[in-house]
């Protein structure tokens, strides 16, 4: 890999040798960053060249991935997903220019299939057969199709109150799933530990460094979609923090390179009944276990093990935090989907929640251009989507019955089209 010079330990600058299968610092213990030789790259990656290329997918970016030459690519295609300027919820939000980055159109409807692409492709160059992580749902789903595809054995960990719909697709996949009585911390701890006694891959983003390059992807495309302008700010649901990482990842490789001439700042978004992170950035103290007390399991995370490399990057860009309840969340999966057409998982539409919630308070100025990741599709989690929702209108089949429900429901001047 000669565009990547080292991995090195984010808490005492050890360097280690990349393209190994080490994970965490050897010194210290603690998680390692993907150093890159910006110089390199700059001499492979143009603009120009970019723009000529016919593959519209996160691997339109290899010079800035850590991958191997001569690993076989992933075989689902992940990345570029729509950016659409949301004119309509803009207008609802008081944000003249919004737009909104639907990652649930990705192959299992999250934007961590962009993660799982990385990790399928150097546990298949490296020669190993079986991967394995622990998951509220998403990372679950999007390693076990990935793997799938490529002919992978996968070992799934995933708390017992993962949505049905997330574990439905678990299932379709083939992978072998083990259901933990427990919280997630409970079942990263099992993932951890069979994964050291039995050797598999391990895609666990917390531990992972290489996983965070795949996620950063979701940056390169927003820049280029928006004609490498960078946007002002960008709204991210934060759990572990990986992704929010992955995110200041991406448009910092950008801006060395000399794609963007200036950096976002970020909003990091976590539900009010688990922040630890945004509790961290807050008050100035370190990281402390909270209770994993919210409906949007995918951010659901009591013990962030990517907490540090959240915390620099919101801090780094000058970004702020916002928390939000269950309820905000649900109206916002409403308010995309009304508004938008985007139908939001409750932790994919907790960027937008976060995102009218810092509009309200007047800390974003009503012409930012802003971006909201939406991180994965409301289909995974279809019992929140119905409670967000209000109940459809029962009926016989008769007109005059229908006529005077619309009455009592205020809805004949849609029906006349007025």
């Amino acid at each position: 890999m000669k565009q990547v010079i080292a991995a090195v330990c984010i808490q005492c600058g050890e360097k280690h040798e990349a393209g190994d299968n080490t994970y965490t610092c050897k010194k210290c213990g603690n998680v390692l960053d993907i150093v890159y030789d910006y110089g390199y790259i700059k001499s492979q990656l143009t603009r120009e060249k970019l723009a000529s290329r016919k593959d519209y997918s996160m691997w339109r970016y290899k010079e800035l991935l850590p991958i191997e030459e001569g690993s076989a690519p992933a075989l689902l295609r992940a990345g570029w997903s729509p950016l659409y300027k949301a004119d309509r919820l803009g207008e609802r939000l008081g944000l003249r220019n919004l737009y909104i980055k639907d990652d649930g159109q990705n192959p299992t409807a999250s934007l961590k299939d962009r993660a799982s692409a990385i990790a399928v492709v150097r546990a298949s160059h490296g020669g190993m057969s079986v991967v394995a992580c622990s998951s509220t749902g998403n990372a679950a789903s999007s390693l076990a199709g990935n793997a799938a595809a490529m002919g992978l054995t996968s070992f799934i960990f995933v708390p017992e109150r993962a949505p049905k719909g997330k574990v439905a697709q678990l299932m379709i996949f083939g992978a072998n799933v083990i259901s933990v009585k427990g919280n997630y911390e409970d079942t990263f701890r099992l993932s951890a530990e069979a994964i050291e006694k039995w050797g598999w891959y391990n895609r666990n983003a917390a531990i992972n460094p290489y996983l965070l390059e795949g996620k950063k992807t979701v940056s390169l495309e927003i820049a280029e979609q928006l004609g490498f302008k960078a946007p002002d700010y960008v709204a991210v649901s934060v759990g572990d923090g990986c992704t929010i990482a992955g995110v200041w990842k991406g448009f910092k490789d950008l801006y060395e390179i000399g794609f963007i001439d200036k950096l976002p700042k970020l909003i990091s978004v976590q539900a009010s009944g688990c922040c630890p992170i945004n509790r961290s950035l807050e008050t100035g103290q370190p990281i402390e276990m909270m209770d994993e007390n919210t409906l949007a399991d995918s951010i659901a995370v009591g013990v962030p093990r990517n907490g540090e490399k959240a915390l620099r990057a919101v801090r780094e860009s000058g970004g702020i935090t916002v928390n939000v309840s269950d309820e905000e969340i649900l109206g916002a999966m409403r308010l995309l989907g009304a508004a938008c057409g985007i139908f939001g998982e409750p932790a994919g539409a907790a960027g937008t929640a976060g995102l009218k919630k810092a509009s309200e308070q007047s800390l974003i100025p009503k012409d930012a251009v802003v971006v909201s990741v939406v991180t994965g599709n409301g289909l995974k989690d279809v019992a929140s989507a119905q409670s967000a929702s209000p109940e459809p209108v029962h009926i016989p089949p008769d007109m005059g019955l229908l006529t005077e429900e619309f009455k009592k429901r205020n809805l004949m001047k849609q029906a006349e089209g007025r």
